[in-house]
């Protein structure tokens, strides 16, 4: 649409989900808009953990389906993760690096037949997709973001809600296997997850079904303590389970870093000006001092050297040394507290908002020990689970122990800035209840 100013720009509401005129907050994902809160923040979040909630991930994820005789090959071309006892059924998280080792994209990996994948992903679908078309494969790849919905239902009570709306029950479903099931008459594919660190699954289906799957769950959850997750709660949970996500707490390694045919197509888009977008106290040089390996974000035990992949030479290098570590920090309440009553004074430290900084936008914090810079912490927010402010961090090996002080510049350079004492932990931070026996417990 254009009018004599110009041309102006419109947004709807998100068609995954239903509308709700009581929902007062939105925020822009992909192409759309979707609640930032239903009942708050805090609310939202601590289901996870109690009870359960629902929450979509259907804008911010690209879908490629790629089916052939090829198709093993080419994800095990591309992919650290070894494909052998790979059974159809299963999911893996997908990490694809550039051959400098560094992170392209990961994502959620999806055996659906012999021959048969389907991978969930934003930056990582986009790397793969280039390579597919570079490469010569006997196989198709479809690209069906738009069409396929993603809800998540995740918390202890997920379980027995999600059988009491299929039909057929997923008591005996294994962490990261999935299965067809019936949901209000559409067929929904039940990945068993958990993004929020506890019991949890994903169902993936057509585009057309998702509102009224929503609506089927909603209207089954209320005796389960169910509660419907915004965007505000969402990030909370990565922090806790220890999720680094890209755009959040890493930089995809597209530009100047590897492939310059792909850097080159990357360099104007829009999602590489979403992607790369930083603030905060880290003295950086530019995007490529947040390009990280797998080993740096935690993700070391997915790298299998049992076959050739893109970046094997320099993880197998990385693998026989010491390197950086990903951890989570725990800041100090009292220091924390001093940044929020600062807003009172006449020369405030910059605002901590809650329960963390807005999305599109990736804050790093210089982390110190003295006066030496030992690591960078990125997506810092406050749990209402744990009642800290805590964040994640990559820093060097002889500061990684949990127990490690070290602080946290807070404030951007050239403003006023306050080292906050926090502490090392591990990462996931709270426990991981994942994998929990199902079939044991129904």
């Amino acid at each position: 649409m254009v009018d004599e100013k110009g041309p102006v720009h419109t947004l709807a509401h998100v068609s995954s989900v239903p509308f709700d005129p009581t929902v007062s907050r939105y925020v822009i994902e992909g192409l759309g808009l979707e609640p930032d809160e239903y009942r708050g923040w805090e609310i939202e979040s601590r289901a996870a953990k109690s009870t359960c909630f629902v929450g979509d991930w259907t804008p911010v994820l690209l879908h490629m389906h790629v089916e052939g005789p090829d198709a093993t090959r080419f994800f095990n071309s591309i992919a650290v993760n070894s494909f052998e006892n790979y059974g159809v059924g299963q999911a893996k998280h997908l990490v694809l690096c550039n051959e400098q080792g560094k992170v392209m994209g990961e994502g959620i990996l999806m055996k659906l037949g012999e021959n048969e994948y389907h991978y969930t992903s934003t930056p990582g679908v986009i790397w793969a997709n280039y390579l597919f078309q570079k490469g010569s494969y006997d196989a198709v790849a479809t690209d069906l973001t738009g069409q396929r919905f993603i809800i998540q239902l995740q918390g202890p009570s997920s379980l027995a809600l999600l059988n009491e709306i299929v039909d057929e029950t997923v008591a005996g479903l294994r962490f990261m296997r999935f299965e067809d099931r019936q949901i209000a008459g559409a067929k929904v594919r039940v990945l068993r997850q958990g993004m929020a660190g506890e019991l949890g699954y994903e169902l993936h289906g057509d585009m057309n079904d998702s509102i009224g799957v929503w609506n089927a769950i909603l209207q089954h959850g209320a005796k389960f303590g169910l509660e419907r997750q915004g965007a505000r709660a969402r990030m909370i949970n990565h922090v806790e389970a220890s999720f680094p996500t890209p755009g959040v707490d890493f930089i995809p390694a597209w530009v100047d870093h590897g492939n310059e045919e792909f850097g080159n197509l990357m360099s104007d888009s829009v999602i590489w000006s979403f992607l790369t977008k930083t603030h905060g106290s880290y003295p950086t040089a530019g995007p490529s001092d947040f390009y990280y390996s797998p080993y740096e974000l935690g993700w070391g035990r997915n790298v299998a050297f049992d076959h050739d992949f893109t970046g094997r030479a320099a993880l197998e290098a990385e693998a026989g040394r010491e390197g950086r570590k990903h951890v989570t920090l725990v800041w100090d309440s009292k220091d924390c507290a001093e940044v929020i009553s600062s807003l009172f004074d006449e020369n405030p430290y910059e605002p901590m908002q809650l329960p963390r900084g807005g999305l599109g936008l990736l804050r790093v914090d210089a982390v110190r020990s003295g006066d030496e810079l030992v690591g960078a912490s990125v997506s810092r927010c406050f749990s209402p689970h744990f009642r800290q402010m805590i964040s994640l961090a990559v820093v060097d090996p002889d500061f990684a122990d949990p127990g490690t002080e070290v602080t946290v510049t807070w404030g951007a350079q050239g403003e006023r800035q306050k080292e906050i004492r926090a502490v090392v932990a591990g990462a996931p931070y709270k426990e991981d209840k994942r994998r929990l026996d199902t079939a044991a417990t129904v």
